[in-house]
């Protein structure tokens, strides 16, 4: 199904103002009249809000407990699931530009009623794990820097993650600047860390390049950084970023916005990969093989960056803790709302929303779990989303009735094909090693 041009708004016409600069700006774009960086600016911000979660806390809990317990080892499942990132996010934003609508509309259309209610009902489980692992980073970064307890840490979080939300009623490039800002701290944060640590780049290059396990914790780890990269909600999100941004009057407009929204892709996902490699290498370089950290706990990491590596570097894992706690929550919620109100056509207001999705959260923190342990677990959870979101997603972006001229080539129909076996054949064999152990 195309875009019905006929239905579609003037956006340029009820915009607010910057938002009228912005796509005016893309209709140059689109007509030839700007030329490189000029010509792709006005693409860009969608897959920069979709990236946040891609460096959300559970992120911190998954990489750092990896290299702190395998040191490099598992680098290459970083960088493969980056790769895979890029290709789903890819397929996301191709689908929302080729139909005007998000994953989650297409899936209620298209599937029967009882399917439709099995995928939100799991996307709403989901989210409660998403915000499980966000709150408690931002619950963290806020004890790291200030010192204030996690339990009213957290609620701070959920009114700083509206204050960001509110800036939507000032157009979509607010959001955009402000999140896009967040992710900046976490990498300047992350590779001033990493420069200080010096780590050893043949053994970087091992991990990245040579693909091993040790072990079923090895594996375990493995797939609680693929549901920390790969994140199910923003599979939805980012089909809504996109799907009524920039219009395209024809087809030929249609492919030319998905390829400056495939380079938004590359780059924004690009940079989530640095920061991904970055905590891994980073507690790599400075706990593995000393028995310090073995469990990768965040508060016991702060301390121990600060001791080893001087210059304050406790101060600035907090800080990048905290801009992904609060940046990533703040997308979580925004996902949550449009994986309902795609599905069941229901949409229930911000706080309410926020209010229970958080309640998880709070409890973890109130009755005093394990924070780092929490956001690990919560990371595994998610990974058994990703196949509920990705393969609709496939389905859909290989019918030429959903996407017609931007229906997706056999060449990447087989790469998509390939990540979801590996993470459904990755998801079976996590789940029988955890079976066999009771």
């Amino acid at each position: 199904m195309s875009v019905d041009d006929a239905r579609i708004p003037d956006l340029a016409a009820v915009a607010l103002p910057g938002e009228r600069r912005v796509l005016e700006a893309a209709q140059r774009s689109l007509r030839g009249e700007a030329r490189g960086i000029r010509a792709l600016l006005p693409f860009l911000g969608p897959a920069f809000v979709a990236a946040v979660a891609y460096v959300d806390p559970g992120n911190f809990g998954a990489n750092i407990s990896s290299g702190a317990t395998f040191g490099y080892l598992l680098l290459w499942v970083v960088l493969g699931s980056n790769l895979m990132a890029m290709l789903i996010q890819s397929l996301s934003a191709r689908l929302g530009i080729a139909t005007g609508q998000n994953l989650a509309e297409v899936c209620r259309d298209r599937f029967p009623r009882p399917v439709v209610w099995l995928l939100w009902v799991q996307a709403e489980i989901i989210a409660m794990a998403t915000d499980l692992a966000e709150f408690i980073g931002a619950a963290l970064g806020l004890y790291l820097l200030f010192g204030i307890p996690l339990f009213p840490s957290a609620l701070i979080t959920g009114v700083a993650a509206f204050a960001i939300l509110g800036l939507q009623a000032r157009g979509f490039r607010h959001l955009e600047a402000v999140i896009t800002s967040l992710v900046g701290v976490i990498v300047f944060s992350f590779v001033f860390q990493v420069v200080l640590a010096r780590p050893s780049l043949p053994a970087v290059a091992g991990g990245l390049l040579v693909p091993r396990f040790a072990g079923t914790q090895s594996v375990l780890l493995a797939a609680s950084i693929l549901g920390a990269t790969v994140m199910p909600h923003v599979i939805y999100l980012h089909s809504a970023l996109t799907q009524r941004r920039v219009v395209g009057a024809d087809s030929a407009q249609r492919w030319r916005i998905y390829r400056f929204e495939r380079l938004d892709v590359i780059i924004a996902m690009s940079i989530a990969g640095v920061i991904n490699m970055s905590m891994l290498v980073l507690a790599a370089a400075v706990f593995f093989g000393k028995g310090t950290v073995e469990s990768g706990d965040l508060t016991q990491v702060a301390t121990g960056l600060g001791h080893a590596l001087g210059y304050h570097a406790n101060v600035f894992f907090g800080l990048a803790l905290l801009a992904s706690g609060l940046s990533s929550s703040s997308v979580g919620t925004l996902a949550g709302q449009i994986v309902m109100q795609g599905f069941i056509r229901y949409r229930i207001p911000l706080f309410l929303r926020r209010a229970i999705t958080m309640a998880p959260a709070l409890v973890v923190v109130a009755i005093g779990l394990n924070p780092t342990s929490t956001l690990v677990i919560s990371q595994v959870v998610l990974s058994f989303g990703i196949p509920f979101a990705l393969i609709p997603l496939v389905i859909h972006s290989r019918n030429r009735a959903v996407m017609g001229d931007l229906v997706t080539g056999s060449m990447v129909n087989r790469a998509a094909y390939v990540v979801v076996g590996l993470i459904v054949a990755l998801n079976l064999f996590l789940l029988a090693q955890t079976f066999s152990l009771f």
